[in-house]
């Protein structure tokens, strides 16, 4: 599997330091992909069925959302990294996470569903990392607020990293606050 550096600061937002911490700087991430999301499956499926609508708290997510959740943001950041592999810096606004997460019906649908989305999304965000020219991860954008001010940059292998922490973060989360 192909060998992508690992982002130094600067590459990503301040803030994203909570998923980069999360990852080893051994250039595999996208072998973590892999194997990450047959562990999340293999958790996600030997869990209680009720688990899976659970909320610790009030207005937290459940479980199918936080899976779908992880697709969404998965899909956002894959097309993030190929504008920016492409050279194409156009800023790109930020999305409404809880918004996707109401609409999403999460909880509506069959695990078997989300997970065979879920492997989808893995599947095309392996294939575009693997098959990106290496000058292309370097390269990156920005992010803007909705007032149009510049509020982070990324490269395309912050953005990888990002979507490999981010998943390892809510994972963390589910065994964390989820099982008891």
């Amino acid at each position: 599997m192909r060998y992508i550096k690992k982002p130094v600061e600067g590459e990503y937002p301040e803030y994203s330091h909570i998923y980069m911490d999360l990852l080893e700087d051994d250039g595999k991430v996208l072998k973590h992909l892999q194997e990450n999301f047959l562990k999340i499956k293999d958790f996600v499926y030997s869990l209680p069925k009720e688990k899976l609508e659970y909320r610790y708290a009030k207005n937290k997510w459940t479980i199918k959302e936080i899976l779908v959740h992880l697709i969404d943001d998965e899909r956002i950041f894959a097309y993030r990294a190929l504008r920016y592999a492409r050279n194409d810096d156009t800023p790109l606004h930020g999305f409404d996470q809880d918004a996707y997460a109401t609409f999403s019906k999460a909880n509506e649908r069959s695990l078997e569903s989300i997970f065979d989305e879920y492997e989808s999304v893995r599947k095309a965000t392996l294939t575009l990392f693997t098959y990106l020219p290496e000058e292309s991860f370097t390269r990156g954008g920005k992010g803007v607020d909705f007032d149009g001010s510049i509020i982070n940059k990324r490269t395309v292998r912050g953005l990888a990293y990002h979507i490999a922490g981010h998943e390892l973060r809510h994972f963390n989360i589910i065994k964390e606050k989820y099982i008891n």
